[in-house]
């Protein structure tokens, strides 16, 4: 009982909880993206245009962040650096596509963001190609 109500954690509590995330994230995020990435020909010119780049260039760049940056997470590759462009997109999602309703149709988007928040702040953790690297 006195485990359950602690506020001390192991180094290894710590990079298995960070391995879990980027993993739930990443892969539930890689879904959108490969729907997006093979549905790429009949989307591209009906995508929001947020960026003032065309539809087609967000179109692009929404399906790297969601399909490739979440592969870099999943992988724990140049985590920080990858959760940046999600967070963008998952920004972009939230207060643009869904008017900033957080607990409203949005909910998905801020669940995302606040995820990709905290890796960016903490890292991919020890269980990863970052970590076994050293970087």
């Amino acid at each position: 009982m006195r485990k359950l109500i602690s506020t001390r954690y192991s180094e290894g509590a710590f990079n298995t909880a960070m391995l879990l995330l980027r993993l739930f994230a990443g892969i539930l995020m890689m879904y959108h993206g490969y729907d997006k990435l093979v549905q790429f020909g009949d989307r591209h010119d009906q995508f929001m245009n947020f960026l003032g780049l065309g539809s087609t260039v967000s179109y692009t760049l929404i399906v790297f962040a969601e399909f490739f940056c979440s592969l870099f997470i999943v992988l724990g590759l140049f985590t920080r650096l990858a959760a940046i462009p999600l967070i963008i997109g998952m920004g972009v999602a939230l207060f643009k596509a869904h008017n900033g309703e957080i607990f409203g149709d949005g909910e998905m988007s801020a669940l995302y963001l606040g995820c990709y928040f905290v890796i960016l702040l903490l890292g991919p953790g020890k269980i990863s190609v970052d970590g076994m690297t050293g970087k």
